[in-house]
C-alpha cells in the first residue's frame, strides 16, 4: 500500500509484480473468500493484525518473509512484550517438561512474554507454567483449530489469559508442510528461542535455524548423551548454542530488561539505550560477545 498508494491499487499490481517473479497464472484472493474469512474471524471472536499497522509485533516485521497478516484469538496486549521462545520434543522426559516449567516461571517473572507451538510435551508445560505473566501460542492451522486436540482445555485458556496467532486462515487443519512456516513465526516473535530437548531430526531445530537466519540468540539445555531426546540440543551446544541451566543463563547472556508500560512515573530504567522492541539494554555491566554459531 506505501508504494501504491491504496490497497485495491496493491491487489491490481499483485499479477505483474509474480510475473516479474517468473510466477504465472497468479491471481489474488477472490473479494469474496476474503469476506468469509472475515465473516468467520468474527464468529470465532479472531482480530486481524496487518503488518504495518499498529499492533504488528515488531521483532516479527524485521524478519525477511513476515506474515502480511496475522489472526489473533485472545489479548494482543502480550504481543507488545518482549518474548522468549521455548521450543522442545513432544515426547518430553519428566525432567524436560520440569525445566520447561522452571525456564517458563522464571522468565515470566522477569517480565517476558512465553512463546511456544502449543505441541505436547515442552510447549504444553511452557505455556501451562506461564498463563499467569503472560504465553503466546502459534498455531500450524487456524486459531479456532487445537492441535493437539488434547490441549482444547489449554487453548481455551490461552484465548482468555494469553494469545493464540496464526497466518492460516480460520478453521484451516494443520498439515505438515504448514509447521516449518509456523516456526518462523515462533523464532521471529522473540528475542531469542530456548530449545528443551530436542531429537536429532526434531521441528525444534528449524525453530532454532529459523532463529539463527533472522539473528536471534539460540539456547539449548543439555542433556545426557545417552538420551536421544538431547542429541539435537547437544549439538546445537556443541556448534555454539549458549548452555541454558535456568532461566538466570538466558536472563544474564540477553542482558535485556522489559520497559516498564508507557504509564510508569519516569520509566523503569532511566536513559539506558532501548532495544526498540519492548526491552532495555542492562547497562550495569559489559555485554560479553556471543559465540559463532555456524549454519547448518
Amino acid at each position: 500500500m506505501a508504494e501504491h498508494g491504496s490497497a485495491a491499487a496493491a491487489l491490481d499490481a499483485l499479477p505483474d509484480i509474480a510475473r516479474s517473479a517468473g510466477l504465472s497464472g497468479y491471481d489474488a484472493c477472490p473479494e469474496g473468500v476474503a469476506l468469509a474469512e472475515m465473516k468467520a474471524a468474527r464468529q470465532v471472536g479472531a482480530r486481524a493484525l496487518f503488518r504495518g499497522a499498529p499492533g504488528y509485533p515488531r521483532l516479527l516485521a524485521d524478519i525477511a518473509d513476515p506474515p502480511p497478516l496475522l489472526w489473533c484469538l485472545g489479548d494482543p496486549a502480550h504481543l507488545l512484550r518482549p518474548m522468549i521462545a521455548l521450543v522442545g520434543a513432544r515426547n518430553a522426559s519428566s525432567l524436560g517438561t520440569r525445566m520447561a516449567r522452571k525456564l517458563a516461571e522464571g522468565l515470566g517473572a522477569a517480565g517476558f512474554t512465553i512463546v511456544s507451538g502449543l505441541a505436547r510435551g515442552v510447549d504444553t508445560a511452557a505455556h501451562k507454567a506461564a498463563l499467569g505473566t503472560g504465553t503466546v501460542a502459534v498455531t500450524a492451522g487456524g486459531v479456532d483449530i487445537v492441535y493437539p486436540s488434547e490441549n482444547a482445555d489449554l487453548a481455551r485458556d490461552l484465548a482468555r489469559g494469553g494469545a493464540i496467532l496464526s497466518e492460516q486462515p480460520i478453521g484451516l487443519e494443520p498439515q505438515a508442510r504448514h509447521f516449518p512456516l509456523r516456526n518462523r513465526i515462533i523464532s521471529g516473535l522473540a528475542h531469542a528461542v530456548v530449545v528443551v530437548e530436542a531429537a536429532p531430526r526434531s521441528g525444534s531445530l528449524i525453530t532454532a535455524q529459523s532463529a539463527l537466519d533472522q539473528g536471534r540468540e539460540v539456547f539449548a539445555v543439555p542433556g545426557h548423551p545417552f538420551d536421544g531426546r538431547a542429541a539435537g540440543c547437544n549439538r546445537l551446544i556443541r556448534d555454539g548454542a549458549t548452555l541454558a541451566r535456568g532461566a538466570e543463563d538466558v536472563l544474564d547472556a540477553l542482558d535485556l530488561v522489559p520497559d516498564a508500560p508507557a504509564d510508569a512515573p519516569g520509566g523503569a530504567h532511566g536513559d539506558a539505550p532501548a532495544d526498540a522492541h519492548g526491552a532495555t539494554r542492562n547497562t550495569t555491566r559489559a555485554p560479553e560477545p556471543a559465540p559463532a554459531f555456524p549454519a547448518a
